[in-house]
């Protein structure tokens, strides 16, 4: 049977044979004191399980185990997708060498990422509202497996380099459908399947699959092979994953919060809001909300465009001042994967501790992330490997974990979780697909010390993202959707404590 409540509670010992059901009397709202029912006739725990059993309650709020399978699920594919945009960043030169392509072309493997995924995670929030996550996720999965395919088709010798290269950029394509569907879906699907207290828990664990993805596919893509073997390699592991879609469901029969009851806004009704156009009452922005989802924005789209361009870049960026590309990659790997373990011993403490301090957070983690993309003007220079490691142990551990806040953040501002964080990751690539672009046109020439360094790329990246992001200090970030959360949660505990102690009189 799922669990009772919208937030955690205390099992009744005697309720052995319902050991999942919990007591009204036992719920804890954080910020809202429980106040006792007095009755001298409280329910016994079985007169308690028949009547939670027949349904007596009203507007109860349940949450069911499945939901940790979804989630899990959700990971794994959001993972897996998200290899393939920084794949060839670390064999960036190999690839170009191996199809017979400039450096130029094989950057577009993965601009074209970042291209598609900008109108595709737009399309995303209507998608869910029509036809619900599972179909989603079902749509993510049949891309993800062409993805796969069409590229290795790609890796064919009797192909030329431009039938080559078409295939490449189409198996891409593809992946760039995928990989925006189990990004943007994070928050939607917390705020569906998870309560208070495990709302931005589960929104950092898809936020950071993504990221992770992304460093697993630096880390292991100069390790296992040639080009050609290594996008094999990446086609199994999109089809052998594809099918945890069938994992993941639409909703469940009981919401398990007053968030997850409401009708989803639509993205039109954002965009208007944003605009402070006239729209309903739900839907309806205050200046300073809007103020606030606008810093929200730059901030998370300065940050993811400096992450993933530095995944796309980092060969390019460090083999000409004497790193290979197992260093190269290695780098990308650090920068990601202490900002993920910083991610999971943090996402607790947001649930529970600091679950009203995201604004706080953000001003103080945000900023030492820009810092550290600012000193790589200086860092970026020959036999400074340990210097560099730890820089990106520093960026990771400072900005990996804002991906979440950032997601929540919006959502706690807009009340619309798919529209919001379809538009903080459509910014967010938006900006990687301009830093790229930007970074090809600054790279120095052949007759340059050393040749074609990235100097001039790292000073542009630096002043942009440390200028955006001193605008966080002027964030606000009421959490409106959680107080509203708690009210009506609150709401709920007293109707039913009052009907538990008519019933016991």
């Amino acid at each position: 049977m799922a669990v009772l409540a919208s937030e955690p509670v205390e099992l009744e010992k005697s309720m052995s044979k319902h050991s999942e059901v919990i007591s009204a009397h036992s719920v804890t709202i954080p910020g809202v004191e429980r106040k006792s029912t007095g009755s001298s006739k409280d329910l016994s725990a079985d007169q308690m399980v028949e009547l939670l059993e027949s349904n007596t309650f009203t507007g109860t709020y349940r949450l069911y185990r499945r939901r940790f399978v979804g989630l899990v699920a959700l990971v794994f594919l959001n993972l897996i997708a998200a290899m393939s945009w920084p794949w060839f960043g670390p064999i960036s030169n190999s690839v170009a060498s191996d199809f017979g392509i400039s450096l130029d072309e094989v950057n577009w493997l993965g601009n074209i990422v970042a291209v598609v995924y900008l109108p595709t995670a737009l399309l995303i929030p209507l998608v869910i509202s029509r036809y619900g996550i599972r179909r989603c996720c079902e749509i993510g999965a049949v891309a993800l497996i062409l993805s796969a395919w069409i590229r290795y088709s790609g890796t064919a010798r009797s192909l030329s380099p431009r039938g080559s290269y078409a295939l490449l950029i189409l198996g891409q394509f593809f992946v760039s459908i995928a990989q925006p569907t189990y990004q943007v879906i994070g928050p939607k699907y917390s705020e569906t399947w998870f309560n208070l207290n495990g709302r931005t828990t589960a929104t950092m664990i898809v936020a950071i699959s993504n990221p992770v993805g992304g460093a697993l596919g630096q880390l292991i893509s100069p390790l296992i092979g040639d080009s050609r073997r290594s996008i094999l390699i990446l086609g199994i592991m999109s089809t052998a994953v594809a099918p945890l879609i069938f994992l993941i469901h639409k909703a469940p029969p009981t919401p398990p919060t007053y968030a997850a009851s409401r009708k989803p806004q639509s993205l039109l009704s954002l965009v208007r809001a944003m605009l402070g156009l006239r729209v309903e009452a739900a839907a309806y922005m205050t200046r300073r909300e809007r103020i606030d989802f606008a810093i929200i924005i730059a901030n998370f789209a300065v940050l993811v465009a400096a992450s993933n361009g530095f995944a796309i870049l980092s060969a390019q960026i460090l083999e000409p001042v004497g790193y290979s590309d197992d260093e190269s990659g290695l780098m990308g790997a650090c920068l990601l994967l202490s900002g993920m373990v910083a991610a999971i011993i943090s996402a607790p403490l947001f649930d529970r501790v600091f679950m009203h301090h995201l604004a706080v957070t953000a001003k103080f983690m945000v900023p030492i992330a820009a810092v550290g993309w600012f000193s790589l003007i200086w860092a970026v220079r020959p036999n400074n490997t340990a210097a560099l490691f730890a820089i990106m142990a520093v960026i990771g551990v400072c900005s990996v974990p804002m991906l979440a806040v950032g997601m929540e953040l919006a959502c706690e501002l807009t009340r619309n979780a798919d529209g919001s964080s379809a538009i903080v990751w459509f910014s967010g690539n938006l900006f990687a697909v301009v830093f790229i672009l930007v970074a090809g046109a600054l790279r120095e020439g052949s007759d340059a010390s050393p040749p074609l360094n990235m100097k001039r790329y790292l000073i542009f990246m630096g002043v942009i993202v440390i200028t955006v992001c001193s605008s966080v200090f002027f964030l606000h970030g009421a959490q409106k959707r959680k107080s509203l959360d708690q009210e009506k949660a609150n709401e709920v505990l007293l109707s039913n404590q009052e009907l538990l102690q008519r019933t016991g009189s």
